[in-house]
């Protein structure tokens, strides 16, 4: 089963910002990695605190802030950076 991907407008822009290949190595990833999966959740993490409810998945120095949907097959990613700076805001 195969998860579809759906962008917020802020994390789409966020992507767009980040360098070239490093974008294209993140859609690479959430496609043929995180999305092919079963479970999403496998080779992610819960986030906690005042992010709970969203999970996490590490590409490198960069992480994928979304949510897993499960009634609608779906994984919102919400926010796209750098480690130092995506969980700030």
């Amino acid at each position: 089963m195969a998860w579809r991907i759906e962008f917020h407008p802020d994390a789409a822009k966020e992507l767009k910002a980040l360098d070239r290949t490093v974008a294209a190595r993140i859609l690479r990833t959430l496609e043929t990695r995180i999305a092919a999966q079963a479970d999403p959740r496998a080779l992610g993490a819960a986030l906690k605190g005042e992010h709970s409810g969203y999970w996490r998945w590490r590409i490198g120095d960069y992480r994928i802030v979304g949510v897993v949907e499960d009634a609608r097959i779906t994984i919102l990613v919400v926010r796209v950076g750098h480690r130092r700076e995506v969980y700030r805001r």
